[in-house]
C-alpha cells in the first residue's frame, strides 16, 4: 500500500507560461497569490502544514502548483529550490513535486532537477487531440506529451497527466479516446476536470457570443465516469477528478458557467456504483420480490448517493423490487455484491 503523503502547496502562478490558455485564469483558480514566492512565505508555509500534520504522514511532499516550472528562468527556478533543501537535508520533506508543460520537458533540465530532490512531475496534457489543443491555444501538440512521459519515467520520475473534459472541439468520443491513449503512456497518476467558464478568459468571450457551451453537471459527471472507469481497471491512480474550490472561485460571477460542484469525485464515484447496481438488478429473474446491494464499509455512501440520490433512482427504475443496501467488509473496494433469494452476484470496478 502506498504510505499517506502530506502534499504542501505552493503557487508560482502563470510563471514560466509562454502563453496564455483560452480558459485560465490563475488569479480565480489559486486564489489571491502573486506568484512571488519569498523564503519568509515560503518557510512560513511549510512550517504552518508540517505543524499541523505532527505525525499523521509517512511521507511528506512540498508542491510547486501552477505556472510551468522548467519554464521558469533557470535563477527563479534554483531559487525555490534552494527554499526547499533544508528541509529535505533535514529529513522533514521527503521530495519535491512541480507541475509543467510538455512541450518544456528536457533530458538535462529534469536531470538537474532529479538531482534537487523532485521526484514528481505533473505535466499539463489537457487533451490529447492536436485540433483540441490548438482550439485552446495551448502551444503544444500530443506528441509532446507521449515524449514527455516516456522522457520523465526514464529517468525515474512519477509522472502524472493533468487532463480537462469539455474543453472547446472535444466530443465526448475523443476525450474517451484520448483516455485510452494515455493509458496506454501508463502514467503513474492522472487528473482529471470539467471545463469551466472564469471571469477574464478568452473562453469567456466565446461562450458570452454563443461560440462556446459547457458541459451540464449530469454530462460532466457520465463523461468522467467513463474516464476513471477505464483508469480503474488499468490500475493508473486519479488524484483528483474536479477542481479545488478557492474562496475566489466562489465569489460571485468569477466561475460563469460550467459544470462547478464542491464534491465532484463523489458524484462521479456514486454514478460508478449506480451503473453497477443496475447492472445486477438486471440480472435479477421476473418476479423478484426482494434484493439487498452490499457494499464495503467505506464505499456504502457512494453507493447510497448524495442525499440517498441513487437509492431514489434504482427504486423508481425498479419500482417493483425492494431494494435494501448494506455493508460488508468480505465485498472488495470498488465492488457491489446482490443478494437476492440466497445467490450472491458481484460486479468491480477494477475488472
Amino acid at each position: 500500500m502506498k504510505p499517506k503523503t502530506l502534499i504542501i502547496p505552493l503557487f508560482i502562478m502563470n510563471r514560466g507560461c509562454p502563453n496564455r490558455c483560452i480558459y485560465c485564469n490563475e488569479s480565480i483558480l489559486a486564489g489571491n497569490y502573486d506568484g512571488r514566492i519569498t523564503e519568509s512565505t515560503f518557510r512560513k508555509t511549510v512550517d504552518s502544514y508540517l505543524q499541523s500534520a505532527g505525525n499523521r504522514f509517512e511521507c511528506v511532499q512540498i508542491a510547486f502548483y501552477g505556472g510551468n516550472f522548467t519554464g521558469l528562468a533557470e535563477k527563479d527556478g534554483e531559487e525555490l529550490l534552494s527554499f526547499a533543501r533544508p528541509y529535505l537535508e533535514s529529513g522533514a520533506v521527503n521530495s519535491l513535486r512541480v507541475s509543467t508543460r510538455p512541450d518544456h520537458i528536457e533530458g538535462h533540465e529534469i536531470r538537474r532537477l532529479y538531482h534537487r530532490g523532485v521526484r514528481t512531475v505533473e505535466i499539463g496534457a489537457q487533451s490529447m487531440n492536436d485540433d483540441v489543443l490548438a482550439l485552446a491555444r495551448r502551444g503544444h501538440d500530443a506528441l509532446s506529451v507521449r515524449r514527455a512521459l516516456s522522457l520523465l519515467k526514464e529517468e525515474g520520475f512519477e509522472a502524472g497527466v493533468h487532463l480537462m473534459a469539455g474543453l472547446p472541439g472535444e466530443t465526448d468520443e475523443s476525450f474517451l479516446a484520448g483516455i485510452d491513449e494515455v493509458i496506454g503512456l501508463a502514467p503513474h497518476t492522472v487528473r482529471i476536470h470539467p471545463t469551466l467558464v472564469l471571469r477574464g478568459t478568452e473562453l469567456e468571450r466565446l461562450y458570452r457570443e454563443g461560440h462556446y457551451e459547457p458541459l451540464s453537471l449530469d454530462h460532466a459527471v457520465e463523461l468522467c465516469a467513463g474516464a476513471l472507469v477505464r483508469l480503474k481497471k488499468a490500475g493508473i491512480n486519479v488524484i483528483r477528478l474536479g477542481l479545488h474550490l478557492s474562496e475566489t472561485m466562489k465569489e460571485k460571477d468569477n466561475v460563469l458557467a460550467g459544470p462547478l460542484h464542491p464534491s465532484f469525485r463523489s458524484l462521479v464515484e456514486e454514478r460508478l456504483f449506480r451503473r453497477m447496481a443496475v447492472e445486477l438488478l438486471k440480472t435479477t429473474p421476473f418476479g423478484t420480490a426482494e434484493v439487498c446491494l452490499l457494499a464495503s464499509p467505506g464505499d456504502l455512501s457512494r453507493l447510497r448517493g448524495q442525499r440517498k440520490g441513487n437509492v431514489r433512482y434504482l427504486e423508481n427504475l425498479f419500482p417493483h423490487v425492494t431494494i435494501s443496501m448494506g455493508e460488508d467488509p468480505a465485498v472488495a473496494v470498488d465492488s457491489l455484491r446482490l443478494v437476492s433469494e440466497g445467490v450472491s452476484t458481484e460486479r468491480s470496478l477494477r475488472r
